[in-house]
């Protein structure tokens, strides 16, 4: 009867675990997110979400488990100034280019790093991933006269250092 018991208590434990795991990867991979949704939040007044995401990183051809920030803000600026603007205050804020920084500077998507965590931030002005978290973030957001609605997608994961091409 005790060998059941313990059987028993053992699998209740194990089954525990099992359906804390997912929350604890979670919980672990949205920390690679933290200091770019406060940034966004603190520092330019977004609305922001983050969710642990899987990564496909083209530079490395692999999927990485890290997160992802979708945010929303209004500005009375055209999209080109806003964006230059977010760009200098990410940079006066302590985040640096990464050292190969492989990303998309014609599509307004730059990739920078903060303790030891990079990041992909990608400037859109029109809804396009039609995601609960883009519709949530664009509703907390609304803009007023002369004001137009322009998102971030930033996607984290753990600082790769890519090897110099010869």
């Amino acid at each position: 009867m005790r060998r059941l018991q313990q059987t028993a208590a053992r699998s209740v434990a194990i089954a525990g675990l099992a359906l804390l795991a997912p929350r604890a990867v979670a919980a672990q991979t949205e920390a690679y997110c933290v200091e770019a949704q406060r940034f966004l939040v603190e520092s330019r007044g977004m609305s922001a979400m983050t969710e642990a995401a899987t990564i496909d990183d083209w530079r490395t051809g692999r999927r990485i488990a890290g997160c992802h920030v979708t945010a929303a803000a209004v500005t009375t600026r055209a999209p080109k100034e806003e964006a230059e603007q977010f760009f200098e205050a990410i940079r006066a804020a302590g985040w640096t280019r990464t050292p190969d920084p492989k990303d998309s500077p014609g599509e307004a998507s730059l990739r920078f790093r903060k303790d030891r965590v990079d990041c992909l931030f990608s400037f859109y002005t029109r809804g396009m991933l039609g995601t609960e978290a883009e519709r949530t973030v664009s509703l907390a957001r609304v803009p007023g006269p002369g004001q137009q609605r322009y998102h971030f997608l930033v996607m984290c994961m753990p600082a790769i250092d890519l090897p110099r091409a010869p």
